[in-house]
């Protein structure tokens, strides 16, 4: 076709909120005005007219409807020779609609329904055929929805149809090994079909899900041409040939879980967050990773020390609250521990450590309700996968952004952000963890040193390996078989914990569904 003119295509990487069906058109429609006189063709992501993953709020019918409504008004205000390709839930069905001219010349059903991990997409939707080309001002597209380019069938479809350019509208999750994934799959597709590749994809925070963006372009010869920027809303003219740098792992796990945490508290209306902040590293990160996220004025943090606060402790956290230029208020609970003592004649052992976990949690949760801040909590994935967290105490909040971040991740993005600017004391990064609720507690008291406990818990939840595998591996049988029943016993506990944001394979919640009630020794 080398009469035809070559296409002007916009790559709109955009955050949407789920359920705003009103909002998330007027973001469509004005990039669309923005753009429609300079451009042939603007691509969205999956799903941007609804949210993604909007899950089970694609089954009722009046949410079906008001899509249906809202995408005649669409077309009705792109009447111009410029054509929009959206994605959007119509009826049973993931589609990807290319509008131009006052309507919908083409129609695209997801073929591929992803089933795993995160995805619960053959509980809302149907499969639709294998999409055929369309052809637009000349050119033939071939037109597919994220999972569908993840298997050589659509694409192999779509070429034999003599499809020109494949083109895939995304929802793709951040976890730390999506990116280098994402462009492994894609060079397949190319390298089967020789054709180029568009990949767009969504950027936001939703509940425990962040996408990161990095939409690109890839070339028949399998190199990138162009990449959007990673975790920020961008908009971008194809032939621009605009390479934004991929993130190395530690700012590409920070700039999920700033990115993840502020939607989380925007898009939900809280004024900001409130949290306990120890003189530890866990609360140490957490506190400035919300003030990364939302601004020193929107974070108030709360030092609650008890009668086993060190001076250090106390020392720490007041330095670090002075580095980030948030609230910081002190609140001793020794009053809430002589009460409990009273009430229930002098209880100690864990019974005392836990009152100690659950009089801050319950001072964190007042102060949330008087002043509407949302409480973030700090536990580690580390701790959450053995337990070492008290229900109603420690676990208490809205979210927790450190809730898929192992504590050696801890370490490493402490370090990461201090190289950026220095705002964590090094003694904070430098001491032994300790709880601090018993004289001269330290964490490896009940745990192993957190570099084996973490190499152990990474083959028991992401490469779900057994205790008989992992102890071949080089570490202690009885070592390994005591994590795994901690890790077993704490599922109940994990079930109560507020939402965070994934970062690995196999988060907590809907990545690792296992059974509160499981007699298996883990092999």
């Amino acid at each position: 076709m080398n009469d035809v003119s070559p296409l002007q295509i916009t790559l709109a990487q955009i955050n949407p909120i789920v359920g705003d069906i009103d909002g998330n058109a007027t973001k469509i429609l004005s990039i669309y005005n923005d753009h429609k006189d300079r451009t042939d063709l603007i691509i969205f992501p999956e799903m941007c007219l609804s949210g993604y993953q909007a899950e089970d709020l694609t089954i009722h019918k009046q949410f079906n409807h008001q899509i249906k409504k809202i995408i005649e008004t669409i077309e009705k205000k792109v009447n111009s020779e410029c054509g929009i390709l959206i994605g959007a839930p119509i009826e049973d069905k993931n589609s990807a609609l290319l509008i131009y001219k006052g309507k919908t010349h083409h129609l695209t059903h997801k073929y591929e329904l992803p089933n795993y991990g995160v995805f619960d997409e053959q509980r809302v939707f149907a499969p639709g055929d294998l999409p055929d080309i369309t052809v637009f001002k000349g050119h033939k597209l071939g037109i597919g929805i994220c999972e569908d380019f993840w298997f050589p069938t659509v694409a192999a479809h779509l070429k034999s149809q003599g499809a020109e350019i494949l083109i895939s509208l995304n929802g793709s999750p951040f976890d730390v090994h999506k990116s280098a994934k994402r462009k492994r799959i894609v060079r397949k597709r190319v390298t089967e079909t020789t054709l180029p590749f568009i990949y767009v994809n969504q950027v936001g925070g939703q509940d425990g899900l962040t996408y990161d963006g990095g939409s690109f372009i890839m070339g028949s010869d399998g190199k990138v041409t162009a990449q959007l920027p990673f975790f920020e809303t961008s908009c971008v003219n194809a032939q621009d040939n605009i390479i934004a740098p991929t993130p190395d792992t530690n700012a590409a796990t920070y700039g999920a879980l700033t990115l993840g945490l502020r939607d989380y508290v925007d898009k939900n209306g809280f004024k900001g967050v409130i949290l306990g902040l120890s003189g530890g590293i866990d609360s140490a990160i957490s506190a400035v990773i919300a003030v990364d996220a939302l601004g020193a004025d929107r974070v108030h943090c709360v030092m609650m020390p008890s009668p086993y606060t060190s001076q250090e402790s106390l020392d720490d956290a007041q330095e670090l609250a002075i580095n980030l230029g948030c609230k910081y208020d002190i609140i001793p609970i020794d009053p809430a521990m002589n009460a409990y003592n009273q009430m229930l004649d002098t209880p100690d052992g864990i019974t005392a450590e836990n009152i100690q976990s659950r009089a801050r949690g319950m001072s964190l949760m007042a102060l949330s309700n008087r002043d509407g801040f949302m409480v973030l909590t700090t536990g580690n994935k580390s701790e959450m996968a053995v337990g070492y967290a008290t229900l109603y105490g420690d676990m208490c909040g809205g979210f927790n952004a450190l809730k898929d971040v192992y504590k050696t991740t801890v370490y490493d993005l402490s370090r990461w952000r201090n190289e950026q600017s220095p705002v964590i004391p090094e003694n904070i990064i430098t001491r032994a963890p300790s709880a601090e609720l018993r004289p001269d507690q330290t964490d490896e008291d009940s745990l192993p040193p957190y570099e084996i406990l973490d190499a152990i818990l990474e083959r028991l939840i992401e490469r779900r390996e057994s205790v008989t595998e992992v102890s071949n591996d080089g570490f202690e049988h009885e070592t390994v078989k005591r994590i795994y029943g901690l890790l077993t016993r704490s599922e109940y506990k994990r079930r109560q914990s507020p939402p965070g944001v994934k970062i690995t394979p196999h988060a907590f919640g809907r990545d690792r569904r296992m059974p509160i009630t499981n007699k298996w020794d883990g092999g």
